[in-house]
């Protein structure tokens, strides 16, 4: 930045920790619960490429981009970086099953490890080199987007707009861009952050792209910083920078304030993993649900109504419009349907991968449950912080049943032990995989900080040609 240039502190600040993070001096639990992350991030990407989202994605990106030399999660394709890292990101994220921040509701491994392997690959890094920019990433776009879900409410996917920053700052550490590159790499990205919420209206496939154009847009920026190209000095707190533009709100103070912790509080330990494959405003519910289902011996004719209660800003997420929330017509839809999530656990006894496909799309039975299952506000809830849920059931013999989860499952305060997370990750990946090559994955991922090169764990998850 030139001397008379506007102040930019927070892109500063963000560029001295990425450039600075020293992995030997970070705690040993962050490292392990990173490891978890990005094995759990694999295993969702294995399970997506099975459908059909996937498969059409992955034809027509090929076809636009030709070979090139980067490996995509268990494919044999290697396509060019900027393309490798979208299509990574869209099996990351395509099933709604990957891992989210909660304060920021940011997917934030969605466009971390994408990028970090697009970039990481391309520099031949080690495995802990690849990991503190994974971790650079991670604590950057929780701090980014902590601002009590307003990118939502103004109708924006923080995972495509935030993940673009978190992204930046990992691939450009990668990349080997000086202090003054990374700073105006942030700057640059700003004109690609993008991420809409429209899907929600009709189950549309846009938001599973989100993180990979975020991670693709980020390669972008940090290769143009590379080469001289200038990036606004004041990304966030400008006054048409990130928060004013998109929130028309002015957040550049209390993202300083939230980037005092950098290097010292880990927000990578308060990163949920999904014990469920929707949207994690269900998960509590789906809890829910399956306790009163195990607890009473319910039977879908037994139940004469359900009543969830949920804070009234997550209600135009998973609640509304009603008809289309009740009866799903895509997969997809059904993710965003605390109705249908209640329904299908109720009738099923579980909710899986499994649940979410046609033929209990079309299973009357789940959906004259949905169709009996209404909301309302819930006073108490501590929303945003955590997801929690109740679910209250009028029964057809007279009895009102009600389950609450103050914390849902997964979130900061209740996480998912290794093993869960693990056995997560072994159901994911052996879809895909057999159980050697699913066992070997793992291996290499859990002692990713070891491997002398991210090569060693790229080759794991790519498949044979």
């Amino acid at each position: 930045m030139s001397p008379d240039s506007p102040r930019a502190e927070c892109a500063h600040r963000l560029a001295g920790f990425a450039l600075g993070l020293d992995l030997r001096r970070v705690p040993a639990p962050v490292i392990e619960r990173a490891c978890l992350h990005v094995l759990d991030a694999l295993g969702v990407a294995l399970a997506a490429t099975g459908y059909a989202f996937a498969e059409r994605s992955r034809q027509a990106i090929g076809g636009l981009a030709g070979r090139g030399d980067s490996p995509v999660i268990g494919w044999p394709d290697r396509l060019p970086m900027r393309d490798a890292a979208w299509l990574n990101g869209l099996l990351i994220h395509g099933l709604d099953y990957d891992d989210t921040h909660g304060p920021s509701i940011v997917h934030a491994s969605a466009s971390a490890l994408p990028a970090v392997l697009a970039a990481g690959l391309a520099r031949g890094v080690s495995g802990g080199h690849a990991l503190a920019a994974y971790l650079v990433a991670m604590e950057a776009d929780a701090r980014i987007g902590a601002v009590d879900g307003r990118f939502q409410k103004q109708g924006f996917h923080p995972t495509g707009v935030v993940g673009a920053f978190g992204a930046t700052l990992a691939a450009g550490r990668l990349m080997g861009l000086d202090f003054q590159g990374l700073s105006h790499a942030q700057g640059i990205v700003l004109s690609m952050a993008s991420g809409s919420l429209q899907f929600l209206e009709d189950g549309a496939w846009t938001k599973r792209m989100h993180p990979g154009w975020a991670a693709s847009a980020a390669l972008q920026a940090g290769a143009l910083a590379a080469g001289g190209f200038t990036g606004p000095a004041q990304p966030y707190e400008g006054r048409y920078g990130l928060y004013r533009t998109y929130l028309g709100y002015d957040g550049g103070e209390a993202l300083g304030q939230r980037l005092e912790s950098l290097g010292e509080s880990w927000e990578m330990l308060r990163v949920g993993i999904k014990p469920y494959p929707v949207c994690h405003f269900n998960h509590a519910f789906a809890d829910a649900a399956l306790a009163l289902r195990a607890e009473h011996g319910l039977v879908p004719g037994d139940i004469e109504r359900i009543t969830v209660r949920i804070h009234p800003e997550q209600v135009p997420v998973v609640c509304e419009p009603v008809a289309a929330k009740c009866r799903p017509r895509t997969d997809y839809e059904a993710k965003f349907s605390v109705q249908f999530v209640v329904a299908a656990a109720l009738a099923r006894g579980r909710f899986t991968l499994d649940e979410l496909e046609p033929d209990v799309l079309a299973d009357e039975t789940v959906l004259a449950l949905a169709a009996r299952c209404g909301y309302e506000a819930d006073p108490t809830s501590a929303y945003p912080q955590v997801f929690p849920g109740e679910v209250v059931i009028e029964t057809r013999d007279g009895r009102r049943l009600a389950h609450r989860e103050a914390v849902n499952r997964g979130a900061d305060g209740r996480p998912l032990s290794a093993a869960e997370i693990i056995a997560k990750f072994e159901d994911n990946a052996a879809r895909i995989m057999p159980d050697a090559a699913v066992d070997e994955l793992r291996e290499r991922t859990l002692n990713l900080p070891a491997l002398d090169s991210l090569a060693d764990l790229a080759e794991a998850f790519t498949a044979e040609p």
